[in-house]
């Protein structure tokens, strides 16, 4: 039994882990080599997707979806897509897909003639699974060693997911207390009751049916 709760505790803790690292905004320093434009026919990576541009009409089975090529500063490519967010979720309430994809596109620059941004997006990368981080927001840094800024919001956010935590903890360990563990004697005690009544029951069988055994002749 203690397996089976540690493993659904193991179960929760990467879930929620891994909700958190898709969804809470992180920022990659790269140099943009490319934007475009390109139709999109979902499937079953749907999901990882967002809503069309506010105010556009809502196909579910393709639309056209922009694309921010870049280079992060290990050399690495990277692609991310670029849609709105508009009123769903994650809740970072974007409505500027084209001038976004407008700025990035200013921003471009060669490998002789680097020019270096920071990316802010959330989501994941997966080749496999033709998954894209959805950039939210683009800006010139001074160079590739341009510090990253604080995740202040992530910050915030998993602090107050930390307290909210705390008090859910704190809440269930009074009610637990005051009601189940009360219940919990009760039981315990009402069991251990009818097992002594049931072992004086026996022992009381028992001794009638001894008095019906022959006795031994001295």
């Amino acid at each position: 039994m203690a397996y089976v709760k540690w493993a659904f505790r193991i179960v929760g803790l990467v879930l929620l882990v891994a909700f958190f690292h898709y969804t809470l905004p992180q920022t990659d320093i790269a140099r943009v080599t490319d934007t475009y434009e390109k139709r999109i026919d979902f499937g079953e990576n749907s999901i990882f997707w967002a809503a069309p541009d506010a105010g556009n009409a809502d196909t579910l089975n393709n639309r056209d979806v922009f694309f921010i090529q870049a280079v992060r500063t290990n050399g690495r490519v990277m692609v991310y897509r670029n849609e709105d967010t508009g009123w769903g979720w994650p809740p970072y309430f974007k409505f500027d897909t084209s001038n976004l994809q407008a700025e990035a596109s200013d921003l471009k620059s060669t490998a002789e003639a680097p020019k270096w941004v920071a990316i802010r997006h959330y989501g994941w990368r997966n080749e496999f699974l033709s998954i894209f981080p959805n950039a939210v927001g683009v800006w010139e840094v001074s160079g590739p060693d341009a510090s990253k800024p604080v995740p202040w919001l992530n910050i915030a956010i998993l602090g107050t997911f930390a307290i909210f935590l705390l008090g859910i903890r704190a809440v269930w360990r009074r009610f637990k207390a005051r009601q189940i563990d009360p219940m919990v004697e009760d039981i315990g005690e009402g069991l251990d009751a009818a097992g002594h009544a049931v072992a004086a029951k026996r022992g009381r069988i028992r001794a009638w049916l001894d008095t019906w055994k022959p006795k031994h002749k001295r």
